[in-house]
Formats: C-alpha cells, structure tokens, sequence
C-alpha cells in the first residue's frame, strides 16, 4: 500500500480538495492511501461552500470530508506527504526529521516532477518496483534525491497554495488555480510509475 498524506492548517480547504484530486486520479491503480490532515484542524468541521463548489466543478464531491488533526502516526505512516505551504512542511519535518525526503508543498513536487520526468523510468527500474506502490515510492525517492538541482522559482511564495479560509470568493478561485494543476501534475508523475513498475 502507497500512502499519500495531504496536509494543510484547517484541514477543511486546501488538503481535504488535494486529497480528494489526488484519490480520483490513482485511486484506480489500486494499493494506495489518500488522506488528509491539518497541523491546527478545525476538527470536525466540513468543506466550506465556496471550497466544494469549486471542487464540484472537477467533478469532486467534498461534502463528507471532516477536518482531522495531524499526528506523529500519521506522519510515520506516510509514503508521501504533500504539504500545502511551507509552513505546514516545517512543522512536519520539525516533528519527524526523518519524514524530510519524503515530504514536499505540493507545489514544489509537482516543479520537480517537471525536471526529473525523463529521469523516472530509469529510477523506477533501477529501484526494482514491480508493484505500483513500489514504482510510486521510487518516484519519491527520485525526485528527494533531486530536489536540490532543481531551478527554484522566482518566489518561494511559488511553492505555496493560498489560504482562502474566511476569505473572499476570488482568493478561493485563486487558490484553487494553484493548487489543482499542482495536484494533476502529481498525480501524473506517480501514475506514471505506477504504470512502469507494473509493466515489467
């Protein structure tokens, strides 16, 4: 099983809509976990109504989503954790320093997915992956390894999907906007090994 956690603050608009991306494009490989957390969790509380209807407008139904606490466990646990902002990477790696190759802001894997993609295929047959999880956390340990030579953007601000908790209907378009192409593009990337452990 290949575990994916997505990790904002509230764990109500960011995480819960990256996880939920995510699960729709590589639940169907099979042998994966998505879920989601957030380091200060509105716990219990829903999606917000401006959060769910840009999701519906993906397709994704957010309405059953509850906010949860993030836990050492949860990290632990993780194959991959994606984390909306910089700050949420710091916490998680400040709680469990060895979670650091495998956590990223969404955005920044999803920047280094571009760079190392020629790459993948070869990490994923050199790593032995014949199983999707395999390939997935080969292309995990690819792109850590990497992380470094990898042109930084302009901004780290880059790296960041907005918060749009409490705030008007144009900062939720735009943080939408940042974050769901970040999480198609890795969703491709994992798919991708997936789909070349599988085939060996």
């Amino acid at each position: 099983m290949f575990s994916v956690l997505s990790v904002c603050t509230g764990n109500i608009c960011r995480s819960p809509v990256a996880e939920l991306l995510l699960a729709r494009s590589l639940g169907p490989l099979g042998d994966v976990r998505i879920e989601s957390a957030g380091t200060g969790a509105l716990v219990g509380s829903g999606v917000p109504d401006q959060a769910q209807r840009l999701a519906a407008s993906r397709g994704i139904d957010a309405s059953a989503h509850r906010a949860r606490q993030i836990d050492n466990d949860m990290i632990r646990g993780a194959d991959l954790i994606v984390a909306m902002a910089r700050e949420h990477r710091r916490l998680i790696v400040e709680s469990i320093p060895a979670a650091m190759r495998r956590t990223f802001t969404l955005r920044e894997l999803a920047r280094i997915a571009e760079f190392v993609e020629p790459r993948l295929e070869q990490a994923v047959i050199d790593s032995g992956a014949t199983t999707a999880a395999d390939g997935m956390r080969a292309a995990v340990g690819l792109a850590a390894a990497l992380r470094g030579t990898v042109e930084p953007p302009a901004s780290p601000e880059e790296f960041d999907v907005v918060d749009p908790y409490r705030r008007s209907d144009e900062t939720y378009e735009r943080s939408f906007v940042e974050l769901a192409p970040a999480a198609d593009r890795v969703a491709d990337y994992l798919g991708s090994a997936a789909r070349i452990a599988l085939s060996r």
